[in-house]
């Protein structure tokens, strides 16, 4: 019998390496985008997008343009080139960083007329173990029961992650929030929509759910160092994904809220009315900052309805 002729798809080197160890049969391509951030456009790869993507991570991150074009737009070429594989498989984390690089990467797939067939590799909870872990972290042995478990994606998954990806882009976030009670196969998929919600300033305090956090983090915790602060922030974000230097971003863009001395970080009175909700500091931190299609400051989160304002 002719062996499958199998493609995996990768959120990072670090699992591409894990696969290529583990001597699974098939190509191995990685995806190295952070579209969780930023501006971006429907139509992945295309003039637009590339421009919308280079002027930020180069703006925001001083990723070259060369680092661009060697690490993400040289991978979306052989992506458009491949062809005959019998099988797409997806190797992708739970949180909200690897769910939208997936969903882009599957409406790249799309407009270039890859229909798959698609399976799902994602760092569920496997018979026997205790909690979810990154895919990157497990070891041979497990991801191998991990890929022997791939969830099977049917045609709705598909074009649920197309509808997401294309409301991610649009200019009205809004409809994202009716997609949070949709069931499909992605596992995380509502979860992961829910944080980005989240992720617009509160009707209440101008500051968003990822940004409290780091706030309660500082209130609750004897915090001794922003570094101290970073590691915390990054371990207890749940379903964000951020990595440091995203994390880094947001604790520098909270500095009006606390001090930072030789005996550690602490709030200061405006860190503290902001995490009681006693005053509301839209304007004090009101950016440009853009996730997909939209401007971070163009809509309001609710806290109450879960639902997201037009201002």
């Amino acid at each position: 019998m002719e062996e499958k002729k199998l493609l995996h798809i990768t959120n990072g080197d670090d699992l591409s390496e894990k696969i290529v160890e583990m001597e699974l049969p098939g190509d191995v391509i990685t995806w190295r985008e952070m579209l969780c951030e930023g501006p971006s456009s429907m139509d992945v790869g295309d003039e637009g997008f590339v421009l919308l993507r280079k002027t930020f991570l180069l703006e925001k991150y001083k990723v070259s343009e060369e680092k661009y074009q060697e690490e993400f737009l040289e991978e979306l070429v052989k992506l458009a080139a491949i062809n005959g594989y019998d099988e797409v498989v997806l190797w992708f984390e739970f949180d909200l960083f690897s769910h939208m690089n997936m969903l882009a990467l599957i409406s790249f797939l799309l407009q270039n007329k890859k229909n798959g067939p698609f399976s799902l590799v994602c760092s569920r909870k496997l018979k026997g173990e205790e909690e979810m872990t990154p895919l990157s972290q497990l070891s041979g042995k497990q991801l191998k029961e991990h890929y022997k478990h791939r969830i099977p994606l049917n045609d709705e998954d598909i074009q649920t992650a197309q509808l997401i990806w294309e409301l991610y882009c649009s200019k009205n976030p809004k409809r994202l929030a009716s997609e949070i009670k949709k069931t499909t196969n992605f596992e995380y998929l509502s979860s992961c929509i829910r944080a980005h919600i989240e992720r617009f300033p509160s009707v209440n305090t101008g500051i968003n759910s990822l940004e409290k956090n780091v706030l309660k983090l500082i209130d609750e915790h004897k915090i001794q160092s922003l570094n101290h602060l970073l590691g915390y922030a990054l371990q207890y974000q749940g379903y964000y994904g951020y990595v440091d230097v995203q994390m880094e971003r947001v604790i520098e863009k909270l500095s009006p809220f606390y001090d930072a001395s030789e005996e550690g970080v602490k709030l200061n009175g405006d860190g503290l009315k902001a995490l009681q909700g006693t005053k509301n500091y839209y304007q004090n931190l009101k950016d440009d900052e853009s996730y997909g299609g939209v401007r971070k400051y163009d809509f309001l989160y609710d806290p109450e309805n879960h639902d997201l304002l037009k201002l």
